[in-house]
């Protein structure tokens, strides 16, 4: 259903929006969801980051100390 929507569906759709809610409203609107991603784009790299140093603690060295050596 969605497939079909094209440029001038979009255009409605926003000039709707902005009859609907005002300048403002949609600005502060749009203000937000740039922060969401923002957010999550920040949460994923983390996450990302802790993975890659959990596996980096996993894969140390572990060859035995000089004194265990015979």
């Amino acid at each position: 259903m969605l497939n079909n929507i094209g440029l001038p569906g979009i255009l409605l759709i926003a000039v709707v929006l902005l009859v609907l809610f005002g300048r403002g409203k949609v600005s502060s609107l749009m203000g937000e969801v740039g922060k969401g991603i923002t957010a999550f784009k920040k949460g994923v790299s983390d996450g990302t980051k802790e993975i890659e140093e959990a596996n980096a603690d996993a894969a140390k060295d572990v060859t035995p100390a000089e004194k265990d050596k015979v």
